[in-house]
């Protein structure tokens, strides 16, 4: 399976690792929901990210990029990878929640919408950078 969708792939593949991505963008907002509980927005969002992250490491593997057991080079590369997601993610949601949305007078699940945003705004970028970097 692995070779099949490193010879190409292209538009399917990168809908398959939406799918994908998007399992886990679940886990991460369905997490950041239930933190928010328990701390304030920004540190919720950095938490649930790191939830996401874990369930897609393991997806992104399996179902997607091909490969046996946890390779130490891979889970450091993804944690590389998602550091640079992580942050990207942190950035939208919060600048979407304390500026974007107040602005335009967006009142309706205002940090569900903004958490949204950033969890979709590092979708293209980490395709590009799980392909050709972490599971190279």
């Amino acid at each position: 399976m692995m070779a099949a969708i490193k010879s190409g792939g292209g538009f399917w593949e990168f809908l398959r690792f939406l799918g994908v991505g998007g399992i886990a963008a679940l886990a991460n907002l369905v997490a950041r929901y239930l933190l928010d509980f328990v701390m304030p927005f920004e540190v919720a969002v950095v938490l649930a990210y790191m939830v996401g992250m874990v369930v897609g490491f393991f997806l992104f593997q399996k179902m997607l990029f091909g490969g046996g057991g946890i390779e130490g080079k891979r889970v450091v590369r993804f944690i590389w990878v998602n550091i640079f997601g992580a942050t990207l993610a942190w950035a939208v949601s919060s600048i979407m929640a304390r500026l974007v949305l107040p602005a335009i007078g967006w009142e309706w699940h205002m940090f569900e919408v903004a958490h949204l945003f950033g969890v979709g705004a590092p979708a293209i970028s980490s395709y590009f950078l799980h392909k050709y970097y972490t599971y190279a």
